[in-house]
């Protein structure tokens, strides 16, 4: 929390006495230009690269797959996209490497293997829950009887002593 707080006084500060060198050496209105011609730029290279990285995830979605790598690759285009309108020449650069494909790519693969982000779905072959240290987890996965419904200690204590010790020990399950 405290280095977020130090980041919005720190970068604005920043941003302030490098716009304010930049107008000295080109001039007042030749700074505002080059800002806005940043922020024109990088929107319009944030509109390709986003539909690209919509597409491969919606390709990965079809296949059956979780896309993972273009899910964080989104945060981060959505984070240049705010960089990049922010008025200053700190924020576009920051801005234009979150844009830069391969380097946008390499971030994101480090992201997901650092176990920053965590992916969940269901327990079918095709999607796994992955911890912070992306080991498959079988936290969600219920074995044995799930009973619903109103009871008492002494109904649940019967039910306890009736259930199978195993799914193979009742009958009901072997198809008499």
């Amino acid at each position: 929390m405290r280095v977020l707080l130090l980041l919005f006084i720190v970068i604005p500060l920043l941003e302030m006495m490098l716009l304010f060198e930049v107008a000295d050496v080109i001039g007042g209105l030749s700074t505002v230009g080059l800002v806005v011609l940043t922020a024109v730029i990088g929107i319009q290279i944030l509109k390709s690269q986003g539909l690209s990285t919509l597409l491969r995830a919606q390709n990965r979605l079809q296949s059956g797959e979780l896309p993972a790598q273009e899910i964080v690759e989104g945060m981060m285009l959505a984070a240049a996209g705010a960089l990049l309108l922010t008025p200053g020449f700190v924020t576009d650069i920051l801005g234009f490497v979150f844009l830069a494909s391969p380097m946008r790519k390499l971030m994101a693969k480090h992201t997901i293997h650092s176990g920053i982000v965590a992916t969940m779905g269901n327990d079918s072959d095709k999607f796994k829950f992955w911890s912070a240290n992306l080991k498959s987890s079988s936290r969600y996965r219920h074995h044995g009887n799930i009973y619903e419904g109103e009871y008492s200690e002494d109904e649940l204590s019967q039910i306890n002593q009736k259930e199978p010790k195993n799914d193979f020990e009742d009958e009901s399950y072997r198809g008499k």
